[in-house]
C-alpha cells in the first residue's frame, strides 16, 4: 500500500475510536448518574434530614463523573485534531 492509502487507514481507525470514546463515555456517564441520582431520591426519602448532606455529595459526585467524560472528549479531540500516528507514517 501506497502511504496514502496508510494515511487515509490510519484516519479511518482514528474515526471509529473516537466514536467509541465519546459513545461509551457518554453512555457511562448517563448510566452512572441516573443510578447516583436514584439512590439519592431513596436515601432522601428514608432519612429527609439528610437532604443536604446528601444533595452537597450528590453534585459533587456527578462533577467527578463527568469530569471522567469530558477528559474522554478532550482525549479524543486531541487525537481528532493532532493525530499522533500520522506523524510516524511521514518519518
Amino acid at each position: 500500500m501506497d502511504l496514502v492509502a496508510h494515511l487515509a487507514q490510519v484516519q479511518g481507525f482514528t474515526a471509529i475510536a473516537l466514536g467509541l470514546i465519546i459513545g461509551f463515555g457518554a453512555l457511562g456517564a448517563c448510566i452512572g448518574i441516573g443510578i447516583m441520582g436514584s439512590k439519592f431520591l431513596e436515601a432522601a426519602a428514608r432519612q429527609p434530614e439528610l437532604v443536604p448532606l446528601l444533595q452537597g455529595r450528590m453534585f459533587l459526585l456527578a462533577g467527578l463523573i463527568d469530569a471522567a467524560f469530558l477528559i474522554g472528549v478532550a482525549l479524543a479531540m486531541f487525537f481528532a485534531f493532532a493525530n499522533p500516528l500520522l506523524g510516524v507514517l511521514h518519518g
